[in-house]
């Protein structure tokens, strides 16, 4: 079954060589980030599990890393070129992933939103339009084996095994092996309780 997969995917790099190579002929000339937002739109409009099986054809090119058993559902689009999907990855509808590394075996819910660090956006000086103060991108990492309920907003590290409930938003780094809830999210129990 696994030769099967790797065979598809590699039937999908052929199916989408055409957008893959004007991709890579862009970023030559274009904002890397910019290019990747553009790309995953386009992607995301792809719908079952041919969107699936397209967007993890692309993304294996345009992230830094992208597995080929990731699945990357319908209307999730990339902000930032600096993000690892690894093995075993299943990101679900919707969602708007910034620059992170999400680990092994990793689910993400529907309408999940990673962002590239809870300073990516400064607004310290009130004389200065919010858009021009700028900010600090930072890789976030979602660890191996997690699970980020629906509607979750995540802008900082997750440990391995740990869970973060649907509507959550994580603003302090979260453990291993703990479940967080609410906003901000608080530890509710460890996951061996």
């Amino acid at each position: 079954m696994a030769k099967i997969k790797i065979l598809i995917h590699w039937l999908f790099i052929v199916i989408n060589s055409p957008f893959i190579i004007l991709y890579l002929a862009l970023n030559q000339f274009l904002n890397e980030n910019g290019l990747v937002a553009s790309f995953s739109q386009f992607y995301s409009l792809l719908p079952g599990k041919f969107g699936c099986y397209c967007r993890a054809a692309f993304l294996r090119f345009a992230l830094t890393q992208c597995a080929s058993h990731a699945v990357v559902s319908f209307a999730t689009v990339f902000s930032q070129k600096d993000t690892e999907i690894h093995k075993g990855v299943y990101i679900g509808t919707q969602c708007n992933i910034g620059s992170c590394s999400i680990e092994q075996d990793t689910l993400i819910g529907s309408g999940v939103h990673i962002l590239s660090g809870k300073k990516q956006h400064n607004f310290s000086n009130a004389n200065v339009p919010k858009r021009d103060q700028g900010g600090e991108l930072t890789k976030v990492t979602i660890g191996q084996n997690c699970w980020i309920g629906n509607n979750a907003t995540v802008m900082v590290n997750i440990g391995d095994n740990s869970i973060v409930a649907a509507g959550s938003v994580v603003t302090n780094d979260v453990p291993e092996n703990v479940i967080v809830a609410g906003n901000p999210a608080k530890i509710i129990r460890s996951v061996f309780d």
